[in-house]
């Protein structure tokens, strides 16, 4: 029986030791993550006060008068039939200006996606269905590149360039007034980016759900800090337009490097990357933070994966992209303010692994509080300074899990703000599992040499779930 009580006590022993150890390192990261948090926290309240981030509400009737100029949207679409149609129809309806081309790039492995798309269209001169000469999938930056090049063809043979270039994916729904907004933005600038607003699915409340809690933070605080610090703006590949000579200049420089088009087929996060070349380019770039005369966020919705496989595997993209691959393809910017945001965003790795850390640690602790009850208490002292970070982070969960819901709530109601807390968790889970998994997809892409379009699946699009709620009404 000693034996056994001297090797239980040993075990115990070890686990101290780990949970000193994991407490340090977690305490210590999350101690740095909450004080950069921190500081958008506080410049963004300060900015909402002096009115430097105030919300601009637009007039009624805004989005239907004619554009300043001619303005294309590409949509790149590969195995998108349950959703282009509906996205090509809405658009076409909610943008009635005749001064708008919409270019859908389909694969002619994919007949289905392009009978979808042609059917949304019903007839609209407006739709231009551009057909790559490869198999599908390849990147989406590649199908991108495919349109541009249909674009510039049309500009040739119409003589006449376009002013405005927006970039959409197949399972939006877009805002009436979202292409007025970024015609006139375009005017002061050459890379406007929108909202994106995720739209909750009653039948996923927890894993879809959990983007929602994310964006509507991130797009109505970290971006609008973003933007009035003069930062760059990173595109989000959707309801984000640029001006057609800052497109042009990217072009001409990428071909210059022996590239074809202006987005790199070769990264995940082509768009990412877009919006920081505009702005080391020089280029001036804007996040547009607008409202409807009927209080609706005027930005981009759309649903977001609804299984925790699929998730996973949208946040490793992300990650992966992101993360590593601008990392390696872009460097640093090493003034101040750039190499704070490119910290932000790239964090993700480091935020896996402290998150996996801190929930190693609560298991450990779990054990041996029990032990301790079971009359087996730890021999460890905790340090003052692993108190001092216990502290710290106890307070830093505390205010982001108040302020996480109160964004939540804002745009979706207090129901969901309430549920906004109780997805934390699950939040960050795939936040671990995302970062694992983009760790070593990376490493098979260095070996390889190949990145592929690991493209998430749409099965219902959100004007047809609107369309389907108001007739039952």
């Amino acid at each position: 029986m000693a034996g056994a009580d001297s090797g239980i006590a040993a075990v115990l022993q070890w686990l101290s030791l780990a949970e000193r150890e994991l407490l340090l390192f977690a305490g210590f990261w999350m101690a740095v993550g909450l004080l950069d948090e921190f500081a958008v926290d506080a410049a963004w309240i300060w900015y909402k006060l002096t009115g430097r981030a105030r919300t601009t509400r637009l007039p009624e009737g805004y989005g239907a008068q004619p554009l300043v100029g001619p303005a294309a949207v590409m949509i790149p679409a590969f195995q998108e039939s349950a959703v282009i149609g509906t996205t090509v129809d809405h658009m076409l309806n909610a943008w009635p200006q005749r001064e708008l081309v919409v270019y859908v790039g389909c694969y002619r492995n994919d007949p289905v996606t392009i009978a979808a798309a042609m059917a949304g269209a019903a007839r609209d001169s407006r739709l231009r269905i551009v057909v790559h000469g490869a198999d599908g999938p390849t990147t989406k930056a590649d199908c991108l590149n495919r349109l541009y090049r249909a674009l510039c063809d049309d500009e040739e043979r119409r003589g006449r360039r376009f002013r405005t270039v927006v970039l959409h994916d197949a399972e939006d729904m877009v805002h009436p007034a979202a292409l007025q907004a970024i015609d006139a933005a375009i005017a002061g600038h050459d890379f406007v980016q929108l909202p994106v607003r995720p739209v909750i699915q009653p039948e996923s409340r927890w894993i879809a759900a959990h983007y929602a809690d994310e964006f509507v933070e991130s797009h109505a605080k970290a971006m609008v800090v973003r933007n009035v610090l003069g930062a760059a703006i990173p595109a989000a590949g959707v309801g984000c337009g640029f001006s057609r000579e800052a497109l042009a200049g990217l072009d001409r420089q990428r071909r210059r490097d022996g590239a074809l088009g202006p987005f790199a087929p070769e990264c995940l996060t082509e768009d990412y990357e877009l919006g920081i070349a505009l702005s080391r380019e020089g280029h001036r770039g804007a996040f547009l933070r607008l409202r409807d005369a009927a209080g609706e966020l005027v930005g981009t919705s759309s649903y977001f994966p609804a299984r925790l496989d699929a998730a996973v595997r949208q946040k490793t993209r992300w990650i992966h992209g992101i993360a590593f691959q601008s990392w390696d393809r872009m460097g640093w910017d090493l003034r101040p303010l750039e190499l704070w945001m490119a910290i932000r965003d790239r964090r993700g790795p480091l935020t896996a692994l402290v998150l996996a850390a801190a929930y190693l640690l609560l298991l450990i602790d779990a054990v041996l509080v029990i032990a301790g009850w079971l009359g087996y208490p730890s021999t460890l002292a905790t340090s003052p300074a692993a108190r001092w970070l216990l502290g710290i982070g106890l307070a830093g969960v505390i205010w982001r899990g108040a302020l996480r819901p109160a964004f939540t709530g804002r745009e979706y109601g207090l129901a969901e703000g309430l549920r906004a807390v109780l997805r934390i968790p699950l939040a960050n889970i795939i936040a671990i599992m995302a970062g694992r998994r983009a760790f070593a997809a990376y490493f098979r892409a260095l070996r390889s040499g190949k990145v592929a379009w690991d493209k998430t699946a749409h099965d219902l699009h959100p004007a047809s779930a609107k369309s389907v709620q108001e007739a039952r009404a």
